[in-house]
């Protein structure tokens, strides 16, 4: 018998389970977000994990690119997507190094996506440039309170969001919207229960 192979990225080795630690449900923001959208928009995943935001967004007549550093999350997308009898495009990439495109999206959702200090304001940048003029940026991710909750997210504050910070990450937005949320994950295994969230929506100049 094949040996099990031997992951060096620890995203490809939390995502080697069969199973999908986040579920197979979008995420209910994002489900909620997702009305706002033109038909057939064309939409971008940034750290979209296992798929499952892009499986649903396709499976709504979407055309979505799903970009992640895990191999293994993205093997997952695909076939959860085309299990449900829809396509994605999908990306390998880490977003630090990525060449990201330019006005293409109409539409970026970064859900749980939680990077270090150091690139976070430059990557959300690159995220606004990446969508048409009107685009729709939607992101959730958890706040520093969320450390001693067990429902999940980094416990390192450098990997956490605060209001203060989006508010001046994405202030080239119009009609933008970042608010603290308390809310129940139920989400899969890793996110269950009482979370401290903070929500932003945007639309590009």
């Amino acid at each position: 018998m094949p040996a099990d192979p031997v992951f060096t990225d620890p995203w490809d080795q939390r995502f080697a389970s069969p199973h999908y630690l986040y579920g197979q449900a979008p995420n209910a923001f994002l489900a909620d977000m997702a009305r706002h959208l033109p038909t057939g928009a064309q939409v971008l995943l940034p750290g979209d994990g296992e798929g499952r935001n892009a499986a649903h967004l396709a499976g709504l007549g979407h055309q979505v690119l799903s970009v992640d550093r895990s191999v293994v999350g993205l093997q997952k997308a695909r076939q959860l997507a085309e299990s449900r009898g829809h396509a994605i495009q999908t990306a390998h990439a880490d977003l630090a190094h990525w060449t990201w495109p330019r006005q293409r999206f109409d539409a970026v959702f970064s859900i749980f996506l939680h990077l270090p200090s150091a690139l976070r304001a430059p990557i959300h940048a690159q995220m606004v440039e990446a969508m048409k003029p009107g685009g729709l940026l939607v992101l959730e991710a958890f706040r520093p309170e969320q450390i001693p909750l067990s429902s999940g997210g980094p416990k390192d504050v450098d990997l956490l969001y605060t209001v203060a910070d989006l508010r001046t990450d994405f202030a080239v937005l119009r009609d933008l919207r970042v608010e603290a949320v308390e809310a129940t994950l139920d989400e899969g295994p890793l996110h269950q229960g009482q979370a401290a969230l903070v929500r932003v929506v945007g639309r590009k100049q």
